[in-house]
């Protein structure tokens, strides 16, 4: 049985050659930053959130992205129409809880998709996490003031209640489905210095569930080759500018023989 770092870079290695197309419905924020990151990372990505093509986008896909960072009500009526649509088809659909704990319509959103679509993992901070469990969150704003720490407990319990597996990202990454709990030790302070790199984690987490069925080990997969890149990216930037474009390059040049050999995965 390969092990967890070796499964990190075959999957990384189909999703290069498969090139899946990552259906997005996110925010105005980050559309063009995800983009480029997926493509970076050798997925396709689409941004589609009308309404009236949003079913007929993911019928394309192999994944499909729900980010509720800059929410109106008709676009949460089209994530629950293209969730509906993609579960129908068994398109893994990944949830991120963008500010869940700030305000009502943000949390009522998330709890919404999670009744009405059938979400393969949901990907969100500390905060969010709390949030969604129903547990005291100090959010500021779509940041986490909560650690990965002070969320494991309620993160496993909601992975149980939900059926439905949770990634927590941070300094330190956990992923679990209720049973199992694996951390990613991958990364650098520099990604939280940059707008969009909590919602890149869960675009790129979306590309590698499109190639490997089990949602915690592509997300585990997906975090480690994620952090990696950002470490790489950090030792050439000079600061968040030149992260930026540095970490691009790096998402692109990241070689299957160094995720195996740096990814630091745990379970």
């Amino acid at each position: 049985m390969p092990t967890i770092q070796q499964q990190a870079a075959t999957n990384l290695a189909n999703l290069r050659e498969t090139r899946p197309l990552v259906h997005n419905i996110t925010n105005f924020v980050v559309m063009n930053f995800t983009a480029n990151i997926l493509l970076a990372a050798g997925a396709s990505p689409v941004m589609a959130h009308a309404e009236n093509e949003v079913e007929e986008m993911v019928g394309f896909a192999r994944a499909l992205v729900l980010n509720i960072g800059t929410l109106t009500d008709d676009w949460v009526d089209a994530m629950v129409k293209a969730g509906k649509k993609a579960a129908s088809l068994g398109v893994p659909i990944i949830l991120d809880p963008v500010g869940a704990g700030a305000t009502a319509l943000r949390t009522n959103a998330a709890k919404r998709i999670l009744a009405e679509t059938k979400v393969s993992l949901v990907r969100g901070n500390a905060s969010e996490i709390l949030a969604l469990a129903g547990a005291q969150a100090n959010t500021k704003g779509v940041d986490a003031a909560d650690s990965v720490d002070q969320a494991t407990e309620q993160a496993i319990q909601l992975a149980r209640e939900l059926g439905v597996p949770v990634a927590i990202t941070g300094p330190q990454d956990l992923i679990t489905d209720g049973s199992r709990v694996i951390r990613v030790n991958n990364g650098h302070p520099l990604m939280g210095a940059v707008t969009g790199t909590g919602c890149g984690a869960t675009a790129v987490i979306a590309a590698f569930c499109g190639v490997d069925p089990d949602p915690v080990v592509a997300a585990s997969s997906a975090l480690a080759y994620y952090g990696l890149a950002g470490e790489h990216a950090a030792a050439a930037a000079s600061g968040p500018g030149t992260f930026v474009s540095c970490f691009l390059d790096s998402l692109y040049n990241l070689t299957l023989a160094e995720l195996e050999r740096d990814a630091r995965i745990s379970e």
